[in-house]
């Protein structure tokens, strides 16, 4: 667990996924497996909270 690699942005970014798409796609990657154990809810709220965190993390 750490920051997520320049390296790894870019390719996504590359392939024509904004910055923002591609951290978004990165990091629900990395909490697939942990929400899959979530009740819907939590997952649902999980996601939701992430959204508001990226909203202004990027830009």
């Amino acid at each position: 667990m750490g920051k997520i690699g320049e390296e790894q942005i870019f390719y996504l970014m590359s392939r024509g996924l904004s910055e923002s798409d591609a951290i978004h796609l990165i990091l629900m990657g990395f909490l697939a497996e942990f929400s899959k154990e979530l009740p819907v809810d939590y997952a649902l709220e999980l996601n939701r909270l992430i959204q508001l965190e990226m909203a202004g993390a990027v830009g």
